[in-house]
């Protein structure tokens, strides 16, 4: 019996028991769709995450202060101390200290109420200067942004985000209107561009879209006060380049320690977080969660490739009198593993195409219900098929090598 004839008689087998055969490809078929579906899941929120650090700005860092300790010995978080300072922006800034940086914004953040009207709305409100737009890579959609003159003459400006401005003005154009920001009424002289929603913890609200935008001596004297109107709670840098980030890094570092008057980091007052650094963390999740949860797809896999065992098992106890029959006119003990093989094969190969295709339409269709990303990788979809080729064959060995083993008398005196 030549290879197709082998391939033709293990195609009819499978037909010929269309139910069975149609339970043992779900299984596979099933296993399959669901290991597309995580792994497009797993890579769909690597991509997201990225692309949200990203839109926090170009090669950033941020500078965060230190933690306070009141008089009974309690702790706070990092960031509740009011370490850094307009002057550790200032002096951050130089091209002299520090070469590999290109930008430094300083910046300080309140939750507060914006009231434009009869319309208020809940928002984080920024106080920065000019260089926050280059630091977080924002461009606007209409007016402008804060200037120089604004911060020299604590103007009672403010820029808004689009989803603020969506959100207090509808389909009115804001340039020009004014809003109530903790009770300081300011002109609206720009509208932010629309980046889209961020999970990043190091950024200055979960949404950059959801923010407004103030003069920083503006904020410092209408709107945050306190006893040291020259604190920060953020200094945001930008490097000239991805590749000098970490000198970036190095220069800011150690220029927040001399002026600090600290000697060694662990006892530094302040802490800088890479946006790479959260990249790297954040990533780092996704893919544990894509291979525990593709474990637990692989575990269908594992059923599906019993199944397959099963039902040639069953197939090969059927089949007795046929075996011994075909080895009785010559046939090969390898021509009959051949031909049990082929069958595992075509049932795994099947479960195979039909899971990936599976999986390719909910790839399509689940976004639309769910707030998930699902990204397909076409290396993915091949593997998938090919793993599914592999578990039918490997699963029909031991029963393929159990009906070559049959002796021929055995197997024609079998009822």
């Amino acid at each position: 019996m030549n290879v197709l004839e082998t391939f033709r008689t293990g195609l009819e087998a499978v037909v010929s028991h269309r139910l069975r055969s149609a339970l043992t490809v779900l299984g596979i078929m099933i296993g399959i769709t669901a290991v597309i579906l995580t792994v497009g899941l797993g890579e769909g929120a690597q991509q997201q995450v990225s692309s949200q650090i990203s839109a926090l700005g170009s090669n950033l860092l941020t500078v965060t202060p230190g933690s306070t300790t009141s008089s009974e010995g309690i702790r706070g978080g990092f960031g509740s101390a009011s370490t850094l300072t307009v002057g550790d922006a200032t002096a951050l800034s130089s091209r002299v200290v520090a070469p590999d940086i290109n930008a430094v914004a300083p910046a300080t953040t309140v939750s507060d109420s914006l009231v434009a009207g009869t319309t208020n709305w809940t928002t984080t409100v920024v106080g920065t200067d000019p260089s926050w737009l280059t630091v977080r890579g924002r461009s606007m959609t209409e007016g402008r942004f804060i200037a120089d003159h604004d911060l020299a003459t604590r103007a009672d400006v403010v820029v808004l985000g689009a989803t603020t401005a969506q959100e207090l003005f509808g389909f009115r154009d804001p340039v020009g209107q004014t809003v109530d920001v903790a009770g300081q009424p300011m002109s609206v002289i720009g509208v932010l561009n629309t980046v889209g929603s961020s999970s990043s913890s190091s950024s200055t609200t979960s949404n950059p879209d959801d923010q407004a935008i103030v003069p920083l001596t503006t904020a410092s004297a209408l709107l945050f006060g306190g006893s040291s109107r020259n604190s920060v709670s953020q200094i945001l840098i930008q490097a000239t380049s991805s590749g000098t980030l970490s000198a970036a890094y190095q220069e800011a570092d150690a220029e927040l320690l001399s002026l600090h008057g600290v000697t060694t980091t662990a006892s530094a007052d302040f802490t800088i977080t890479s946006e790479q650094q959260v990249l790297s963390t954040a990533t780092s999740v996704d893919k544990t969660l894509t291979v525990l949860l593709g474990g637990v797809a692989g575990i269908s896999l594992l059923v599906g490739g019993i199944g397959v065992m099963n039902i040639m098992l069953v197939s090969v106890t059927e089949r007795i009198r046929e075996i011994g029959l075909r080895k009785a006119l010559g046939a090969t003990p390898r021509v009959i593993r051949r031909q049990f093989l082929v069958e595992a094969s075509v049932l795994g190969s099947v479960g195979g195409v039909l899971g990936a295709g599976l999986g390719l339409l909910g790839a399509a269709i689940l976004p639309h219900f769910i707030s998930d990303k699902i990204t397909i990788s076409p290396v993915a979809t091949v593997g998938a098929i090919v793993i599914a080729i592999g578990i039918g064959i490997a699963f029909g060995v031991y029963p393929a090598s159990r009906a070559a083993r049959l002796a021929p008398i055995d197997a024609l005196r079998s009822e």
